[in-house]
């Protein structure tokens, strides 16, 4: 009788509006520090700088597989239970983990990591070495120049076609990565019978380690030959069209089905 109740927990909404904050405080970082970068940073060096970002950037979920590792270890209601009353282990079905134990720990640490930008100064001098010409405020100054000295009568509207594509490409990759860490604990669980601690743990190590790898080795070759935006482009094409070739083998790679009863055997 007990479960045919109706939920009357709102908690969700503390849920909701705590990721609402965690997305307002975390996106700028990414567009602003790489502006910062270029901006401050001489023009050889930015690709490594920004390869080193989002080094850092891929550790961050790494340790948040593993934390969520250790989580799911640990019963739901942690603290407030008895452990030696717990009859049931994480292999059963019914184990729910202390997956709000996460949330805590990340975001007391996203606080205590905040305070050092509080004592950063609002201005820094620019290096000798970087390009004037690359600062945000130079691009501005010379767009106002050039647009005061060559001003049509009709201008004609700019037609950004690699940015768009850039844009493109991106929710492309980014959807698909979204889609792997969100449904390969669960097949890794349900097809493999590993633990959902266990399946945390391997993929944080064994999944996302070499993306930041990746990241930072792809910078040290930018920086190397010195592209320019049209040999990104091609070496970006190249090892993009390398990863999705070894990435169709996917497809021949498989497991039986389990045995579900109704579904895909008989009931007797």
């Amino acid at each position: 009788a007990g479960c045919g109740k109706e939920p009357s927990s709102y908690m969700w909404i503390y849920i909701l509006l705590g990721n609402m904050l965690r997305g307002v405080g975390e996106t700028p970082i990414t567009p602003l520090g790489i502006s910062y970068l270029d901006d401050f940073a001489k023009e050889e060096n930015v690709p490594v700088y920004v390869a080193c970002l989002h080094t850092i950037a891929m550790m961050g979920p790494m340790f948040g597989f593993l934390l969520g590792s250790l989580c799911a270890k640990l019963y739901v209601d942690i603290g407030f239970v008895d452990p030696g009353s717990i009859s049931i282990t994480p292999q059963d079905s019914r184990w729910v983990g202390a997956w709000w134990l996460g949330f805590l720990i990340a975001g007391t640490t996203n606080f205590l990591s905040a305070i050092p930008f509080c004592f950063l100064p609002k201005s820094l001098k620019k290096p000798e070495g970087a390009n004037n010409n690359k600062s945000s405020r130079g691009l501005l100054e010379n767009m106002v120049a050039t647009k005061k000295k060559f001003s049509p009568e009709n201008p004609k509207p700019r037609n950004n076609r690699m940015y768009f594509t850039f844009l493109c490409c991106s929710l492309l990759q980014f959807s698909s990565f979204i889609g792997f860490l969100t449904y390969k604990p669960k097949y890794m669980e349900q097809q493999y019978g590993q633990s959902t601690s266990k399946s945390n743990f391997l993929i944080g190590v064994t999944s996302l380690p070499p993306v930041g790898i990746g990241i930072f080795l792809g910078g040290l070759i930018m920086k190397k030959y010195k592209m320019g935006i049209i040999g990104a482009t091609k070496f970006s094409f190249t090892m993009s069209f390398l990863s999705y070739c070894i990435g169709l083998l996917h497809f021949f790679v498989g497991c039986d089905n389990y045995a579900v009863a109704g579904m895909t055997v008989s009931y007797e």
